[in-house]
């Protein structure tokens, strides 16, 4: 199969997977202001000039040009919209604050959903290809080699907890913070007991002690309770990474200037933007080295950790984001207990209008960095290693 098709499919089917997260997100506001009895007018896939819709109920349906998102319009979200007649108590902002709530971490909570069982499909159901923990290559001057790791070895557990992945391995010596871990062995039929302590390597924040495994590779398919618990683990690693990334944000986006505009490498565990992750996808399902296998299950935990990343960003405590109405709406929470201390009547809901120069701000700065990020996955792409 050619290549350069392949690469093309991989792309055009990210977009279609991440066009069916952003609509599952808008469902998850939908179905849950639905249930609250909040009035939905629309439910759009895509931005710009409408190319299809049709009206069921109170609720108009429909396409537009642009399928760069999509959204669900929930009526009445400050107290200055206007409401049809009659329809005044079913306004967004009228509804209780653990309401509000729901409604609008149902589109991260959608996320969230769509990462874990993206992870459980491939744990139980398309399986997956893994690295036995047999080491291939001890690294000379390493940690490793120090502590008298051998090339053939084969590692049993590390800590006492068994070792069936090369992967968890990694992980774990990846995030042992400095501390000395103990190996259980297998070496000629005989077992034995090593302790390491992993080398911080800052370029990378992580530890390694300079072991490679085989290149032998298994096929495995978990049982529905295995794939449960890898995918809480892996759902996990995820969560954790994106807040990392997030977490480096400031330090990223300097970066990202340079790496666009001044010619420095492009960092592969730096920012990537929508474009730069579709072609990361096609290259994905195009690797020639990788089995048909490896390049779905790499695929999808593309799209999981996409959906996770994406799920945690759509929280941050800052408007326009779902994070920043849940912040007015807890804010508004925390205003009327005060006013129940003090005996006082409950206190008007925040209206978000007054804060528009804030949101103002932040829609410039996303519009800014989703600029930036086009330019440089244009200009200076991230190779995929």
């Amino acid at each position: 199969m050619n290549i350069d098709f392949v690469n093309i499919f991989g792309v055009i089917a990210f977009v279609v997977a991440l066009l069916i997260s952003v609509m599952i997100h808008e469902f998850g506001h939908f179905i849950t202001a639905r249930k609250f009895g909040m009035r939905v007018s629309e439910f759009f896939v895509g931005f710009g000039k409408r190319l299809w819709s049709i009206t069921r109920g109170e609720t108009e349906y429909g396409i537009k040009a642009i399928p760069a998102g999509g959204y669900c319009r929930i009526e009445g979200m400050t107290p200055t919209d206007a409401m049809p007649d009659a329809q005044e108590d079913r306004a967004f902002w009228r509804a209780s604050s653990g309401k509000k709530l729901i409604v609008l971490g149902a589109g991260s909570f959608a996320h969230f959903l769509i990462g874990f069982i993206l992870l459980f499909t491939v744990f139980a159901g398309t399986g997956y290809t893994d690295y036995p923990p047999a080491i291939n290559k001890v690294e000379a001057a390493s940690p490793a080699a120090a502590a008298g790791f051998l090339a053939g070895d084969r590692v049993i557990s590390i800590n006492g907890e068994k070792l069936e992945s090369w992967d968890n391995g990694v992980n774990t010596i990846a995030n042992s913070q400095g501390k000395p871990l103990t190996f259980a062995i297998e070496r000629g039929g005989e077992k034995l007991s090593i302790t390491a302590t992993g080398q911080y390597i800052a370029e990378e924040k992580r530890y390694r002690l300079g072991i490679y495994p085989g290149y032998d590779r298994e096929f495995k398919r978990d049982s529905i309770g295995r794939a449960l618990d890898k995918s809480v683990s892996n759902m996990g690693i995820l969560v954790k990474a994106s807040f990392t990334s997030l977490m480096d944000l400031p330090e990223k986006v300097p970066q990202l200037f340079r790496q666009t505009f001044l010619g420095e490498e492009r960092d592969p565990e730096g920012l990537v933007g929508v474009v730069g992750a579709a072609r990361v996808s096609g290259d994905v399902v195009s690797l020639d080295r990788a089995n048909a296998n490896e390049r779905l299950t790499t695929f999808i935990f593309l799209v999981a950790s996409l959906n996770v990343f994406v799920g945690i960003f759509n929280l941050l405590p800052i408007l326009p984001l779902d994070g920043g109405h849940m912040a007015v709406a807890i804010a508004d929470e925390i205003r009327a207990l005060f006013a129940r201390i003090r005996r006082r009547p409950r206190p008007a809901p925040i209206n978000v209008n007054v804060l528009t120069p804030v949101t103002a701000v932040v829609v410039v700065a996303l519009g800014f960095l989703t600029i930036l990020l086009v330019l440089a996955d244009i200009i200076n792409p991230i190779s995929l290693n």
